[in-house]
């Protein structure tokens, strides 16, 4: 009997898509710890043992997350590295509560405080975030509601039922996207949004911070459903990396790291001995060192079709002076009318198509499920980290040498602290990104047809306008439109690359951008192979044509906007138009009162002339 019940734990649990569902709680001695899993974390241990493999030490920081007693409930999606012989990333969603001590029918000696912390954590084969999330919150809340946390009962029941209900599930439709919505992303951050999808682009290091964490997790997947396939496909090697401690174990894994050249000479699945190896890592050096390899150059090329005014950084509003202002003004006024052959006219665009079955293989190079586009690109391989949660005990990855980039989420202030280890924070409270490099920041300077790209989505997000149904899939501004148009834009993007003599086509898109692009490792992976699909695609920016007033308008725009000084502008004109509106209103009544005193004055006046007068006064009337 004993030999079946071990046989079910080891083998039955793998075939389906969930791993574990797994009970973390804080202890007042030993901190953060699991107290249950089913099946056990640890094939021979007990459901309640509080041991875990080397490679998941990380689990109870990650599913109680810092911080969580200031909240009543929380949701965590967070990423655990395979374990031994398994190349995929697990994904985790862990729920949060907590309940006062006084409540418990069944109070155990170790609870000591006057409440009781605990998440319950579903370990996942496949990423669907959204609907996982949806099924755990029902159980948590009943596991609480038992006010028993030793009815463990209905922890195992939601385990069969969820490999029972998802055994099978497809990852293509909206069920992926569960709980994502790109619309409320672009209400919140607006064109910076797409700032953002250029940032992961590049594959630099970028650090969302806010908190609760259900609010960072949800705005930094928001961000990575908007690369098509990417949540589906694209996360299979995102969570690569080792604990601190076990590095020493393998003195030959940083010796391992060859040079950029050697990627495309073998696939990312096939690295099953040094999943950590990468292309292009240099040994640490000091945060001021300057890397040569990655660092785009400062000017674009001569033969560049962008015109200094049209790659404006932000900040020159806040650096630069009036000197400045007034050259900008200048090269705006010196536009050459030829700059562009394309005819200026109705931007293309693209309506979601129905959910249905992709035709996806294994990439050659990549390692990753892709579609006849070469998509998703591989941004998450060879050491670039997905953590949409990072744990205080997690801090070391963002400097090891062995770790090219991240996508990493945190609520520690400690994270947004060292600015230094990352190459861009972002603020998601206050939608700002932070960036210290001003080469970084030039690359990423949004082009006019970038601009008119952002403001042609924010435009149809924010105006109130009459639904238009798309074939049942959504409406002109929704979610789904949403992904639609930035798979375009990368559609686009990637076509042009193809053509000859493309430099005018990809200057729509800021030749800086284009040139530290070329060099990640995402766009070299996907040149060293031929996709059928993009022969139907139609190359250049679906936002090109030829500037208009418009476009400097949208330029002064965007750029009073994004800067301090343009912001103490804003606040300055603000505040003026409140007070001239105050004043007003102070002088309305001021005049209605002279008024009102006048009208008084003639009706006594009036009155004064219907009486009988003395000779005198008459007199006195007439001259």
């Amino acid at each position: 009997k004993e030999f079946w019940s071990i046989g079910f734990v080891d083998v039955a649990p793998r075939r389906g898509p969930v791993l574990h569902i797994v009970v973390v709680g804080f202890h007042h001695k030993k901190g953060c710890q699991v107290e249950f899993s089913y099946p056990p974390l640890m094939p021979d241990e007990g459901h309640d043992s509080n041991l875990l493999p080397e490679e998941w030490k990380y689990l109870p920081f990650v599913a109680l997350p810092d911080g969580a007693h200031n909240y009543q409930e929380d949701t965590v999606f967070f990423h655990l590295p395979p374990l031994s012989g398994d190349m995929k990333c697990v994904y985790g969603v862990s729920c949060y509560r907590q309940i006062e001590a006084k409540a418990l029918k069944v109070r155990q000696a170790d609870v000591t405080r006057e409440t009781v912390q605990k998440s319950v954590c579903v370990l996942s084969r496949v990423p669907l975030y959204g609907l996982l999330q949806a099924k755990l919150q029902l159980i948590t809340h009943a596991y609480f509601e038992e006010k028993d946390f030793s009815q463990i009962s209905i922890l195992k029941e939601l385990y069969e039922h969820m490999n029972g209900s998802l055994r099978g599930s497809s990852l293509e439709g909206s069920q992926v996207y569960l709980g994502l919505s790109p619309r409320d992303l672009i209400l919140h951050f607006r064109h910076k949004v797409l700032i953002l999808f250029k940032l992961i682009l590049l594959e630099k290091k970028v650090l969302f911070y806010v908190s609760p964490v259900n609010r960072l997790v949800g705005a930094l997947m928001t961000v990575l459903s908007l690369f098509p396939g990417m949540i589906e496909h694209g996360l299979v090697d995102s969570s690569h990396y080792r604990p601190r401690g076990s590095l020493s174990e393998d003195p030959g894994l940083v010796e391992s790291v060859s040079g950029a050249e050697e990627f495309v000479s073998v696939s990312v699945t096939d690295l099953a001995g040094a999943s950590l190896e990468l292309e292009g890592a240099e040994p640490a050096r000091p945060a001021s060192a300057d890397n040569n390899h990655l660092k785009p150059p400062s000017r674009s090329s001569p033969d560049s079709s962008e015109s200094d005014w049209e790659t404006l950084d932000p900040s020159v509003l806040e650096e630069g002076g009036p000197k400045e202002e007034a050259a900008a003004a200048a090269a705006a006024a010196d536009l050459q009318p030829d700059a562009f052959d394309s005819e200026s006219g109705t931007p293309i665009t693209v309506q979601p198509q129905a959910a249905g079955e992709q035709n996806v293989t294994q990439g050659l190079v990549s390692g990753l499920e892709e579609d006849q586009h070469g998509l998703p690109l591989a941004i998450f391989t060879k050491g670039y980290l997905c953590l949409p949660y990072m744990a205080l005990q997690q801090h070391h990855l963002l400097s090891d040498v062995t770790v090219r980039g991240f996508v990493a989420g945190a609520t520690n202030i400690l994270f947004r602290q060292q600015r230094h280890l990352s190459d861009a924070i972002v603020e998601v409270e206050e939608a700002r990104i932070q960036i210290q490099d001003p080469e970084l920041r030039k690359t990423l300077a949004l082009t006019t047809a970038d601009l008119r790209f952002a403001d042609y989505l924010v435009k149809h997000v924010t105006e109130n306008r009459d639904d238009v149904f798309l074939d049942g899939t959504g409406w002109e501004g929704g979610d789904e439109w949403i992904r639609a148009q930035f798979t375009l834009y990368l559609h686009s993007l990637l076509s042009s690359t193809l053509q000859q003599d493309n430099e005018r086509l990809l200057a729509d898109y800021g030749a800086p951008f284009i040139t530290a692009w070329k060099i990640t490792h995402n766009y070299r992976v996907w040149c060293s192979n031929k996709h059928p699909g993009m022969t139907a695609i139609t190359p250049g920016h679906p936002f090109q044509g030829q500037y208009s007033v418009a476009d400097v308008k949208l330029r002064l725009s965007h750029s009073v906007q994004n800067s301090e000084r343009g912001k103490k502008i804003g606040n300055a004109m603000m505040t003026t138009s409140r007070s001239m509106v105050q004043t007003g209103k102070a002088v309305g009544q001021s005049v209605g009162g002279a008024l009102t005193s006048a009208k008084s004055a003639m009706s006594s006046w009036f009155s004064t002339l219907a009486q009988p007068a003395p000779i005198t006064s008459l007199g006195c009337l007439t001259r």
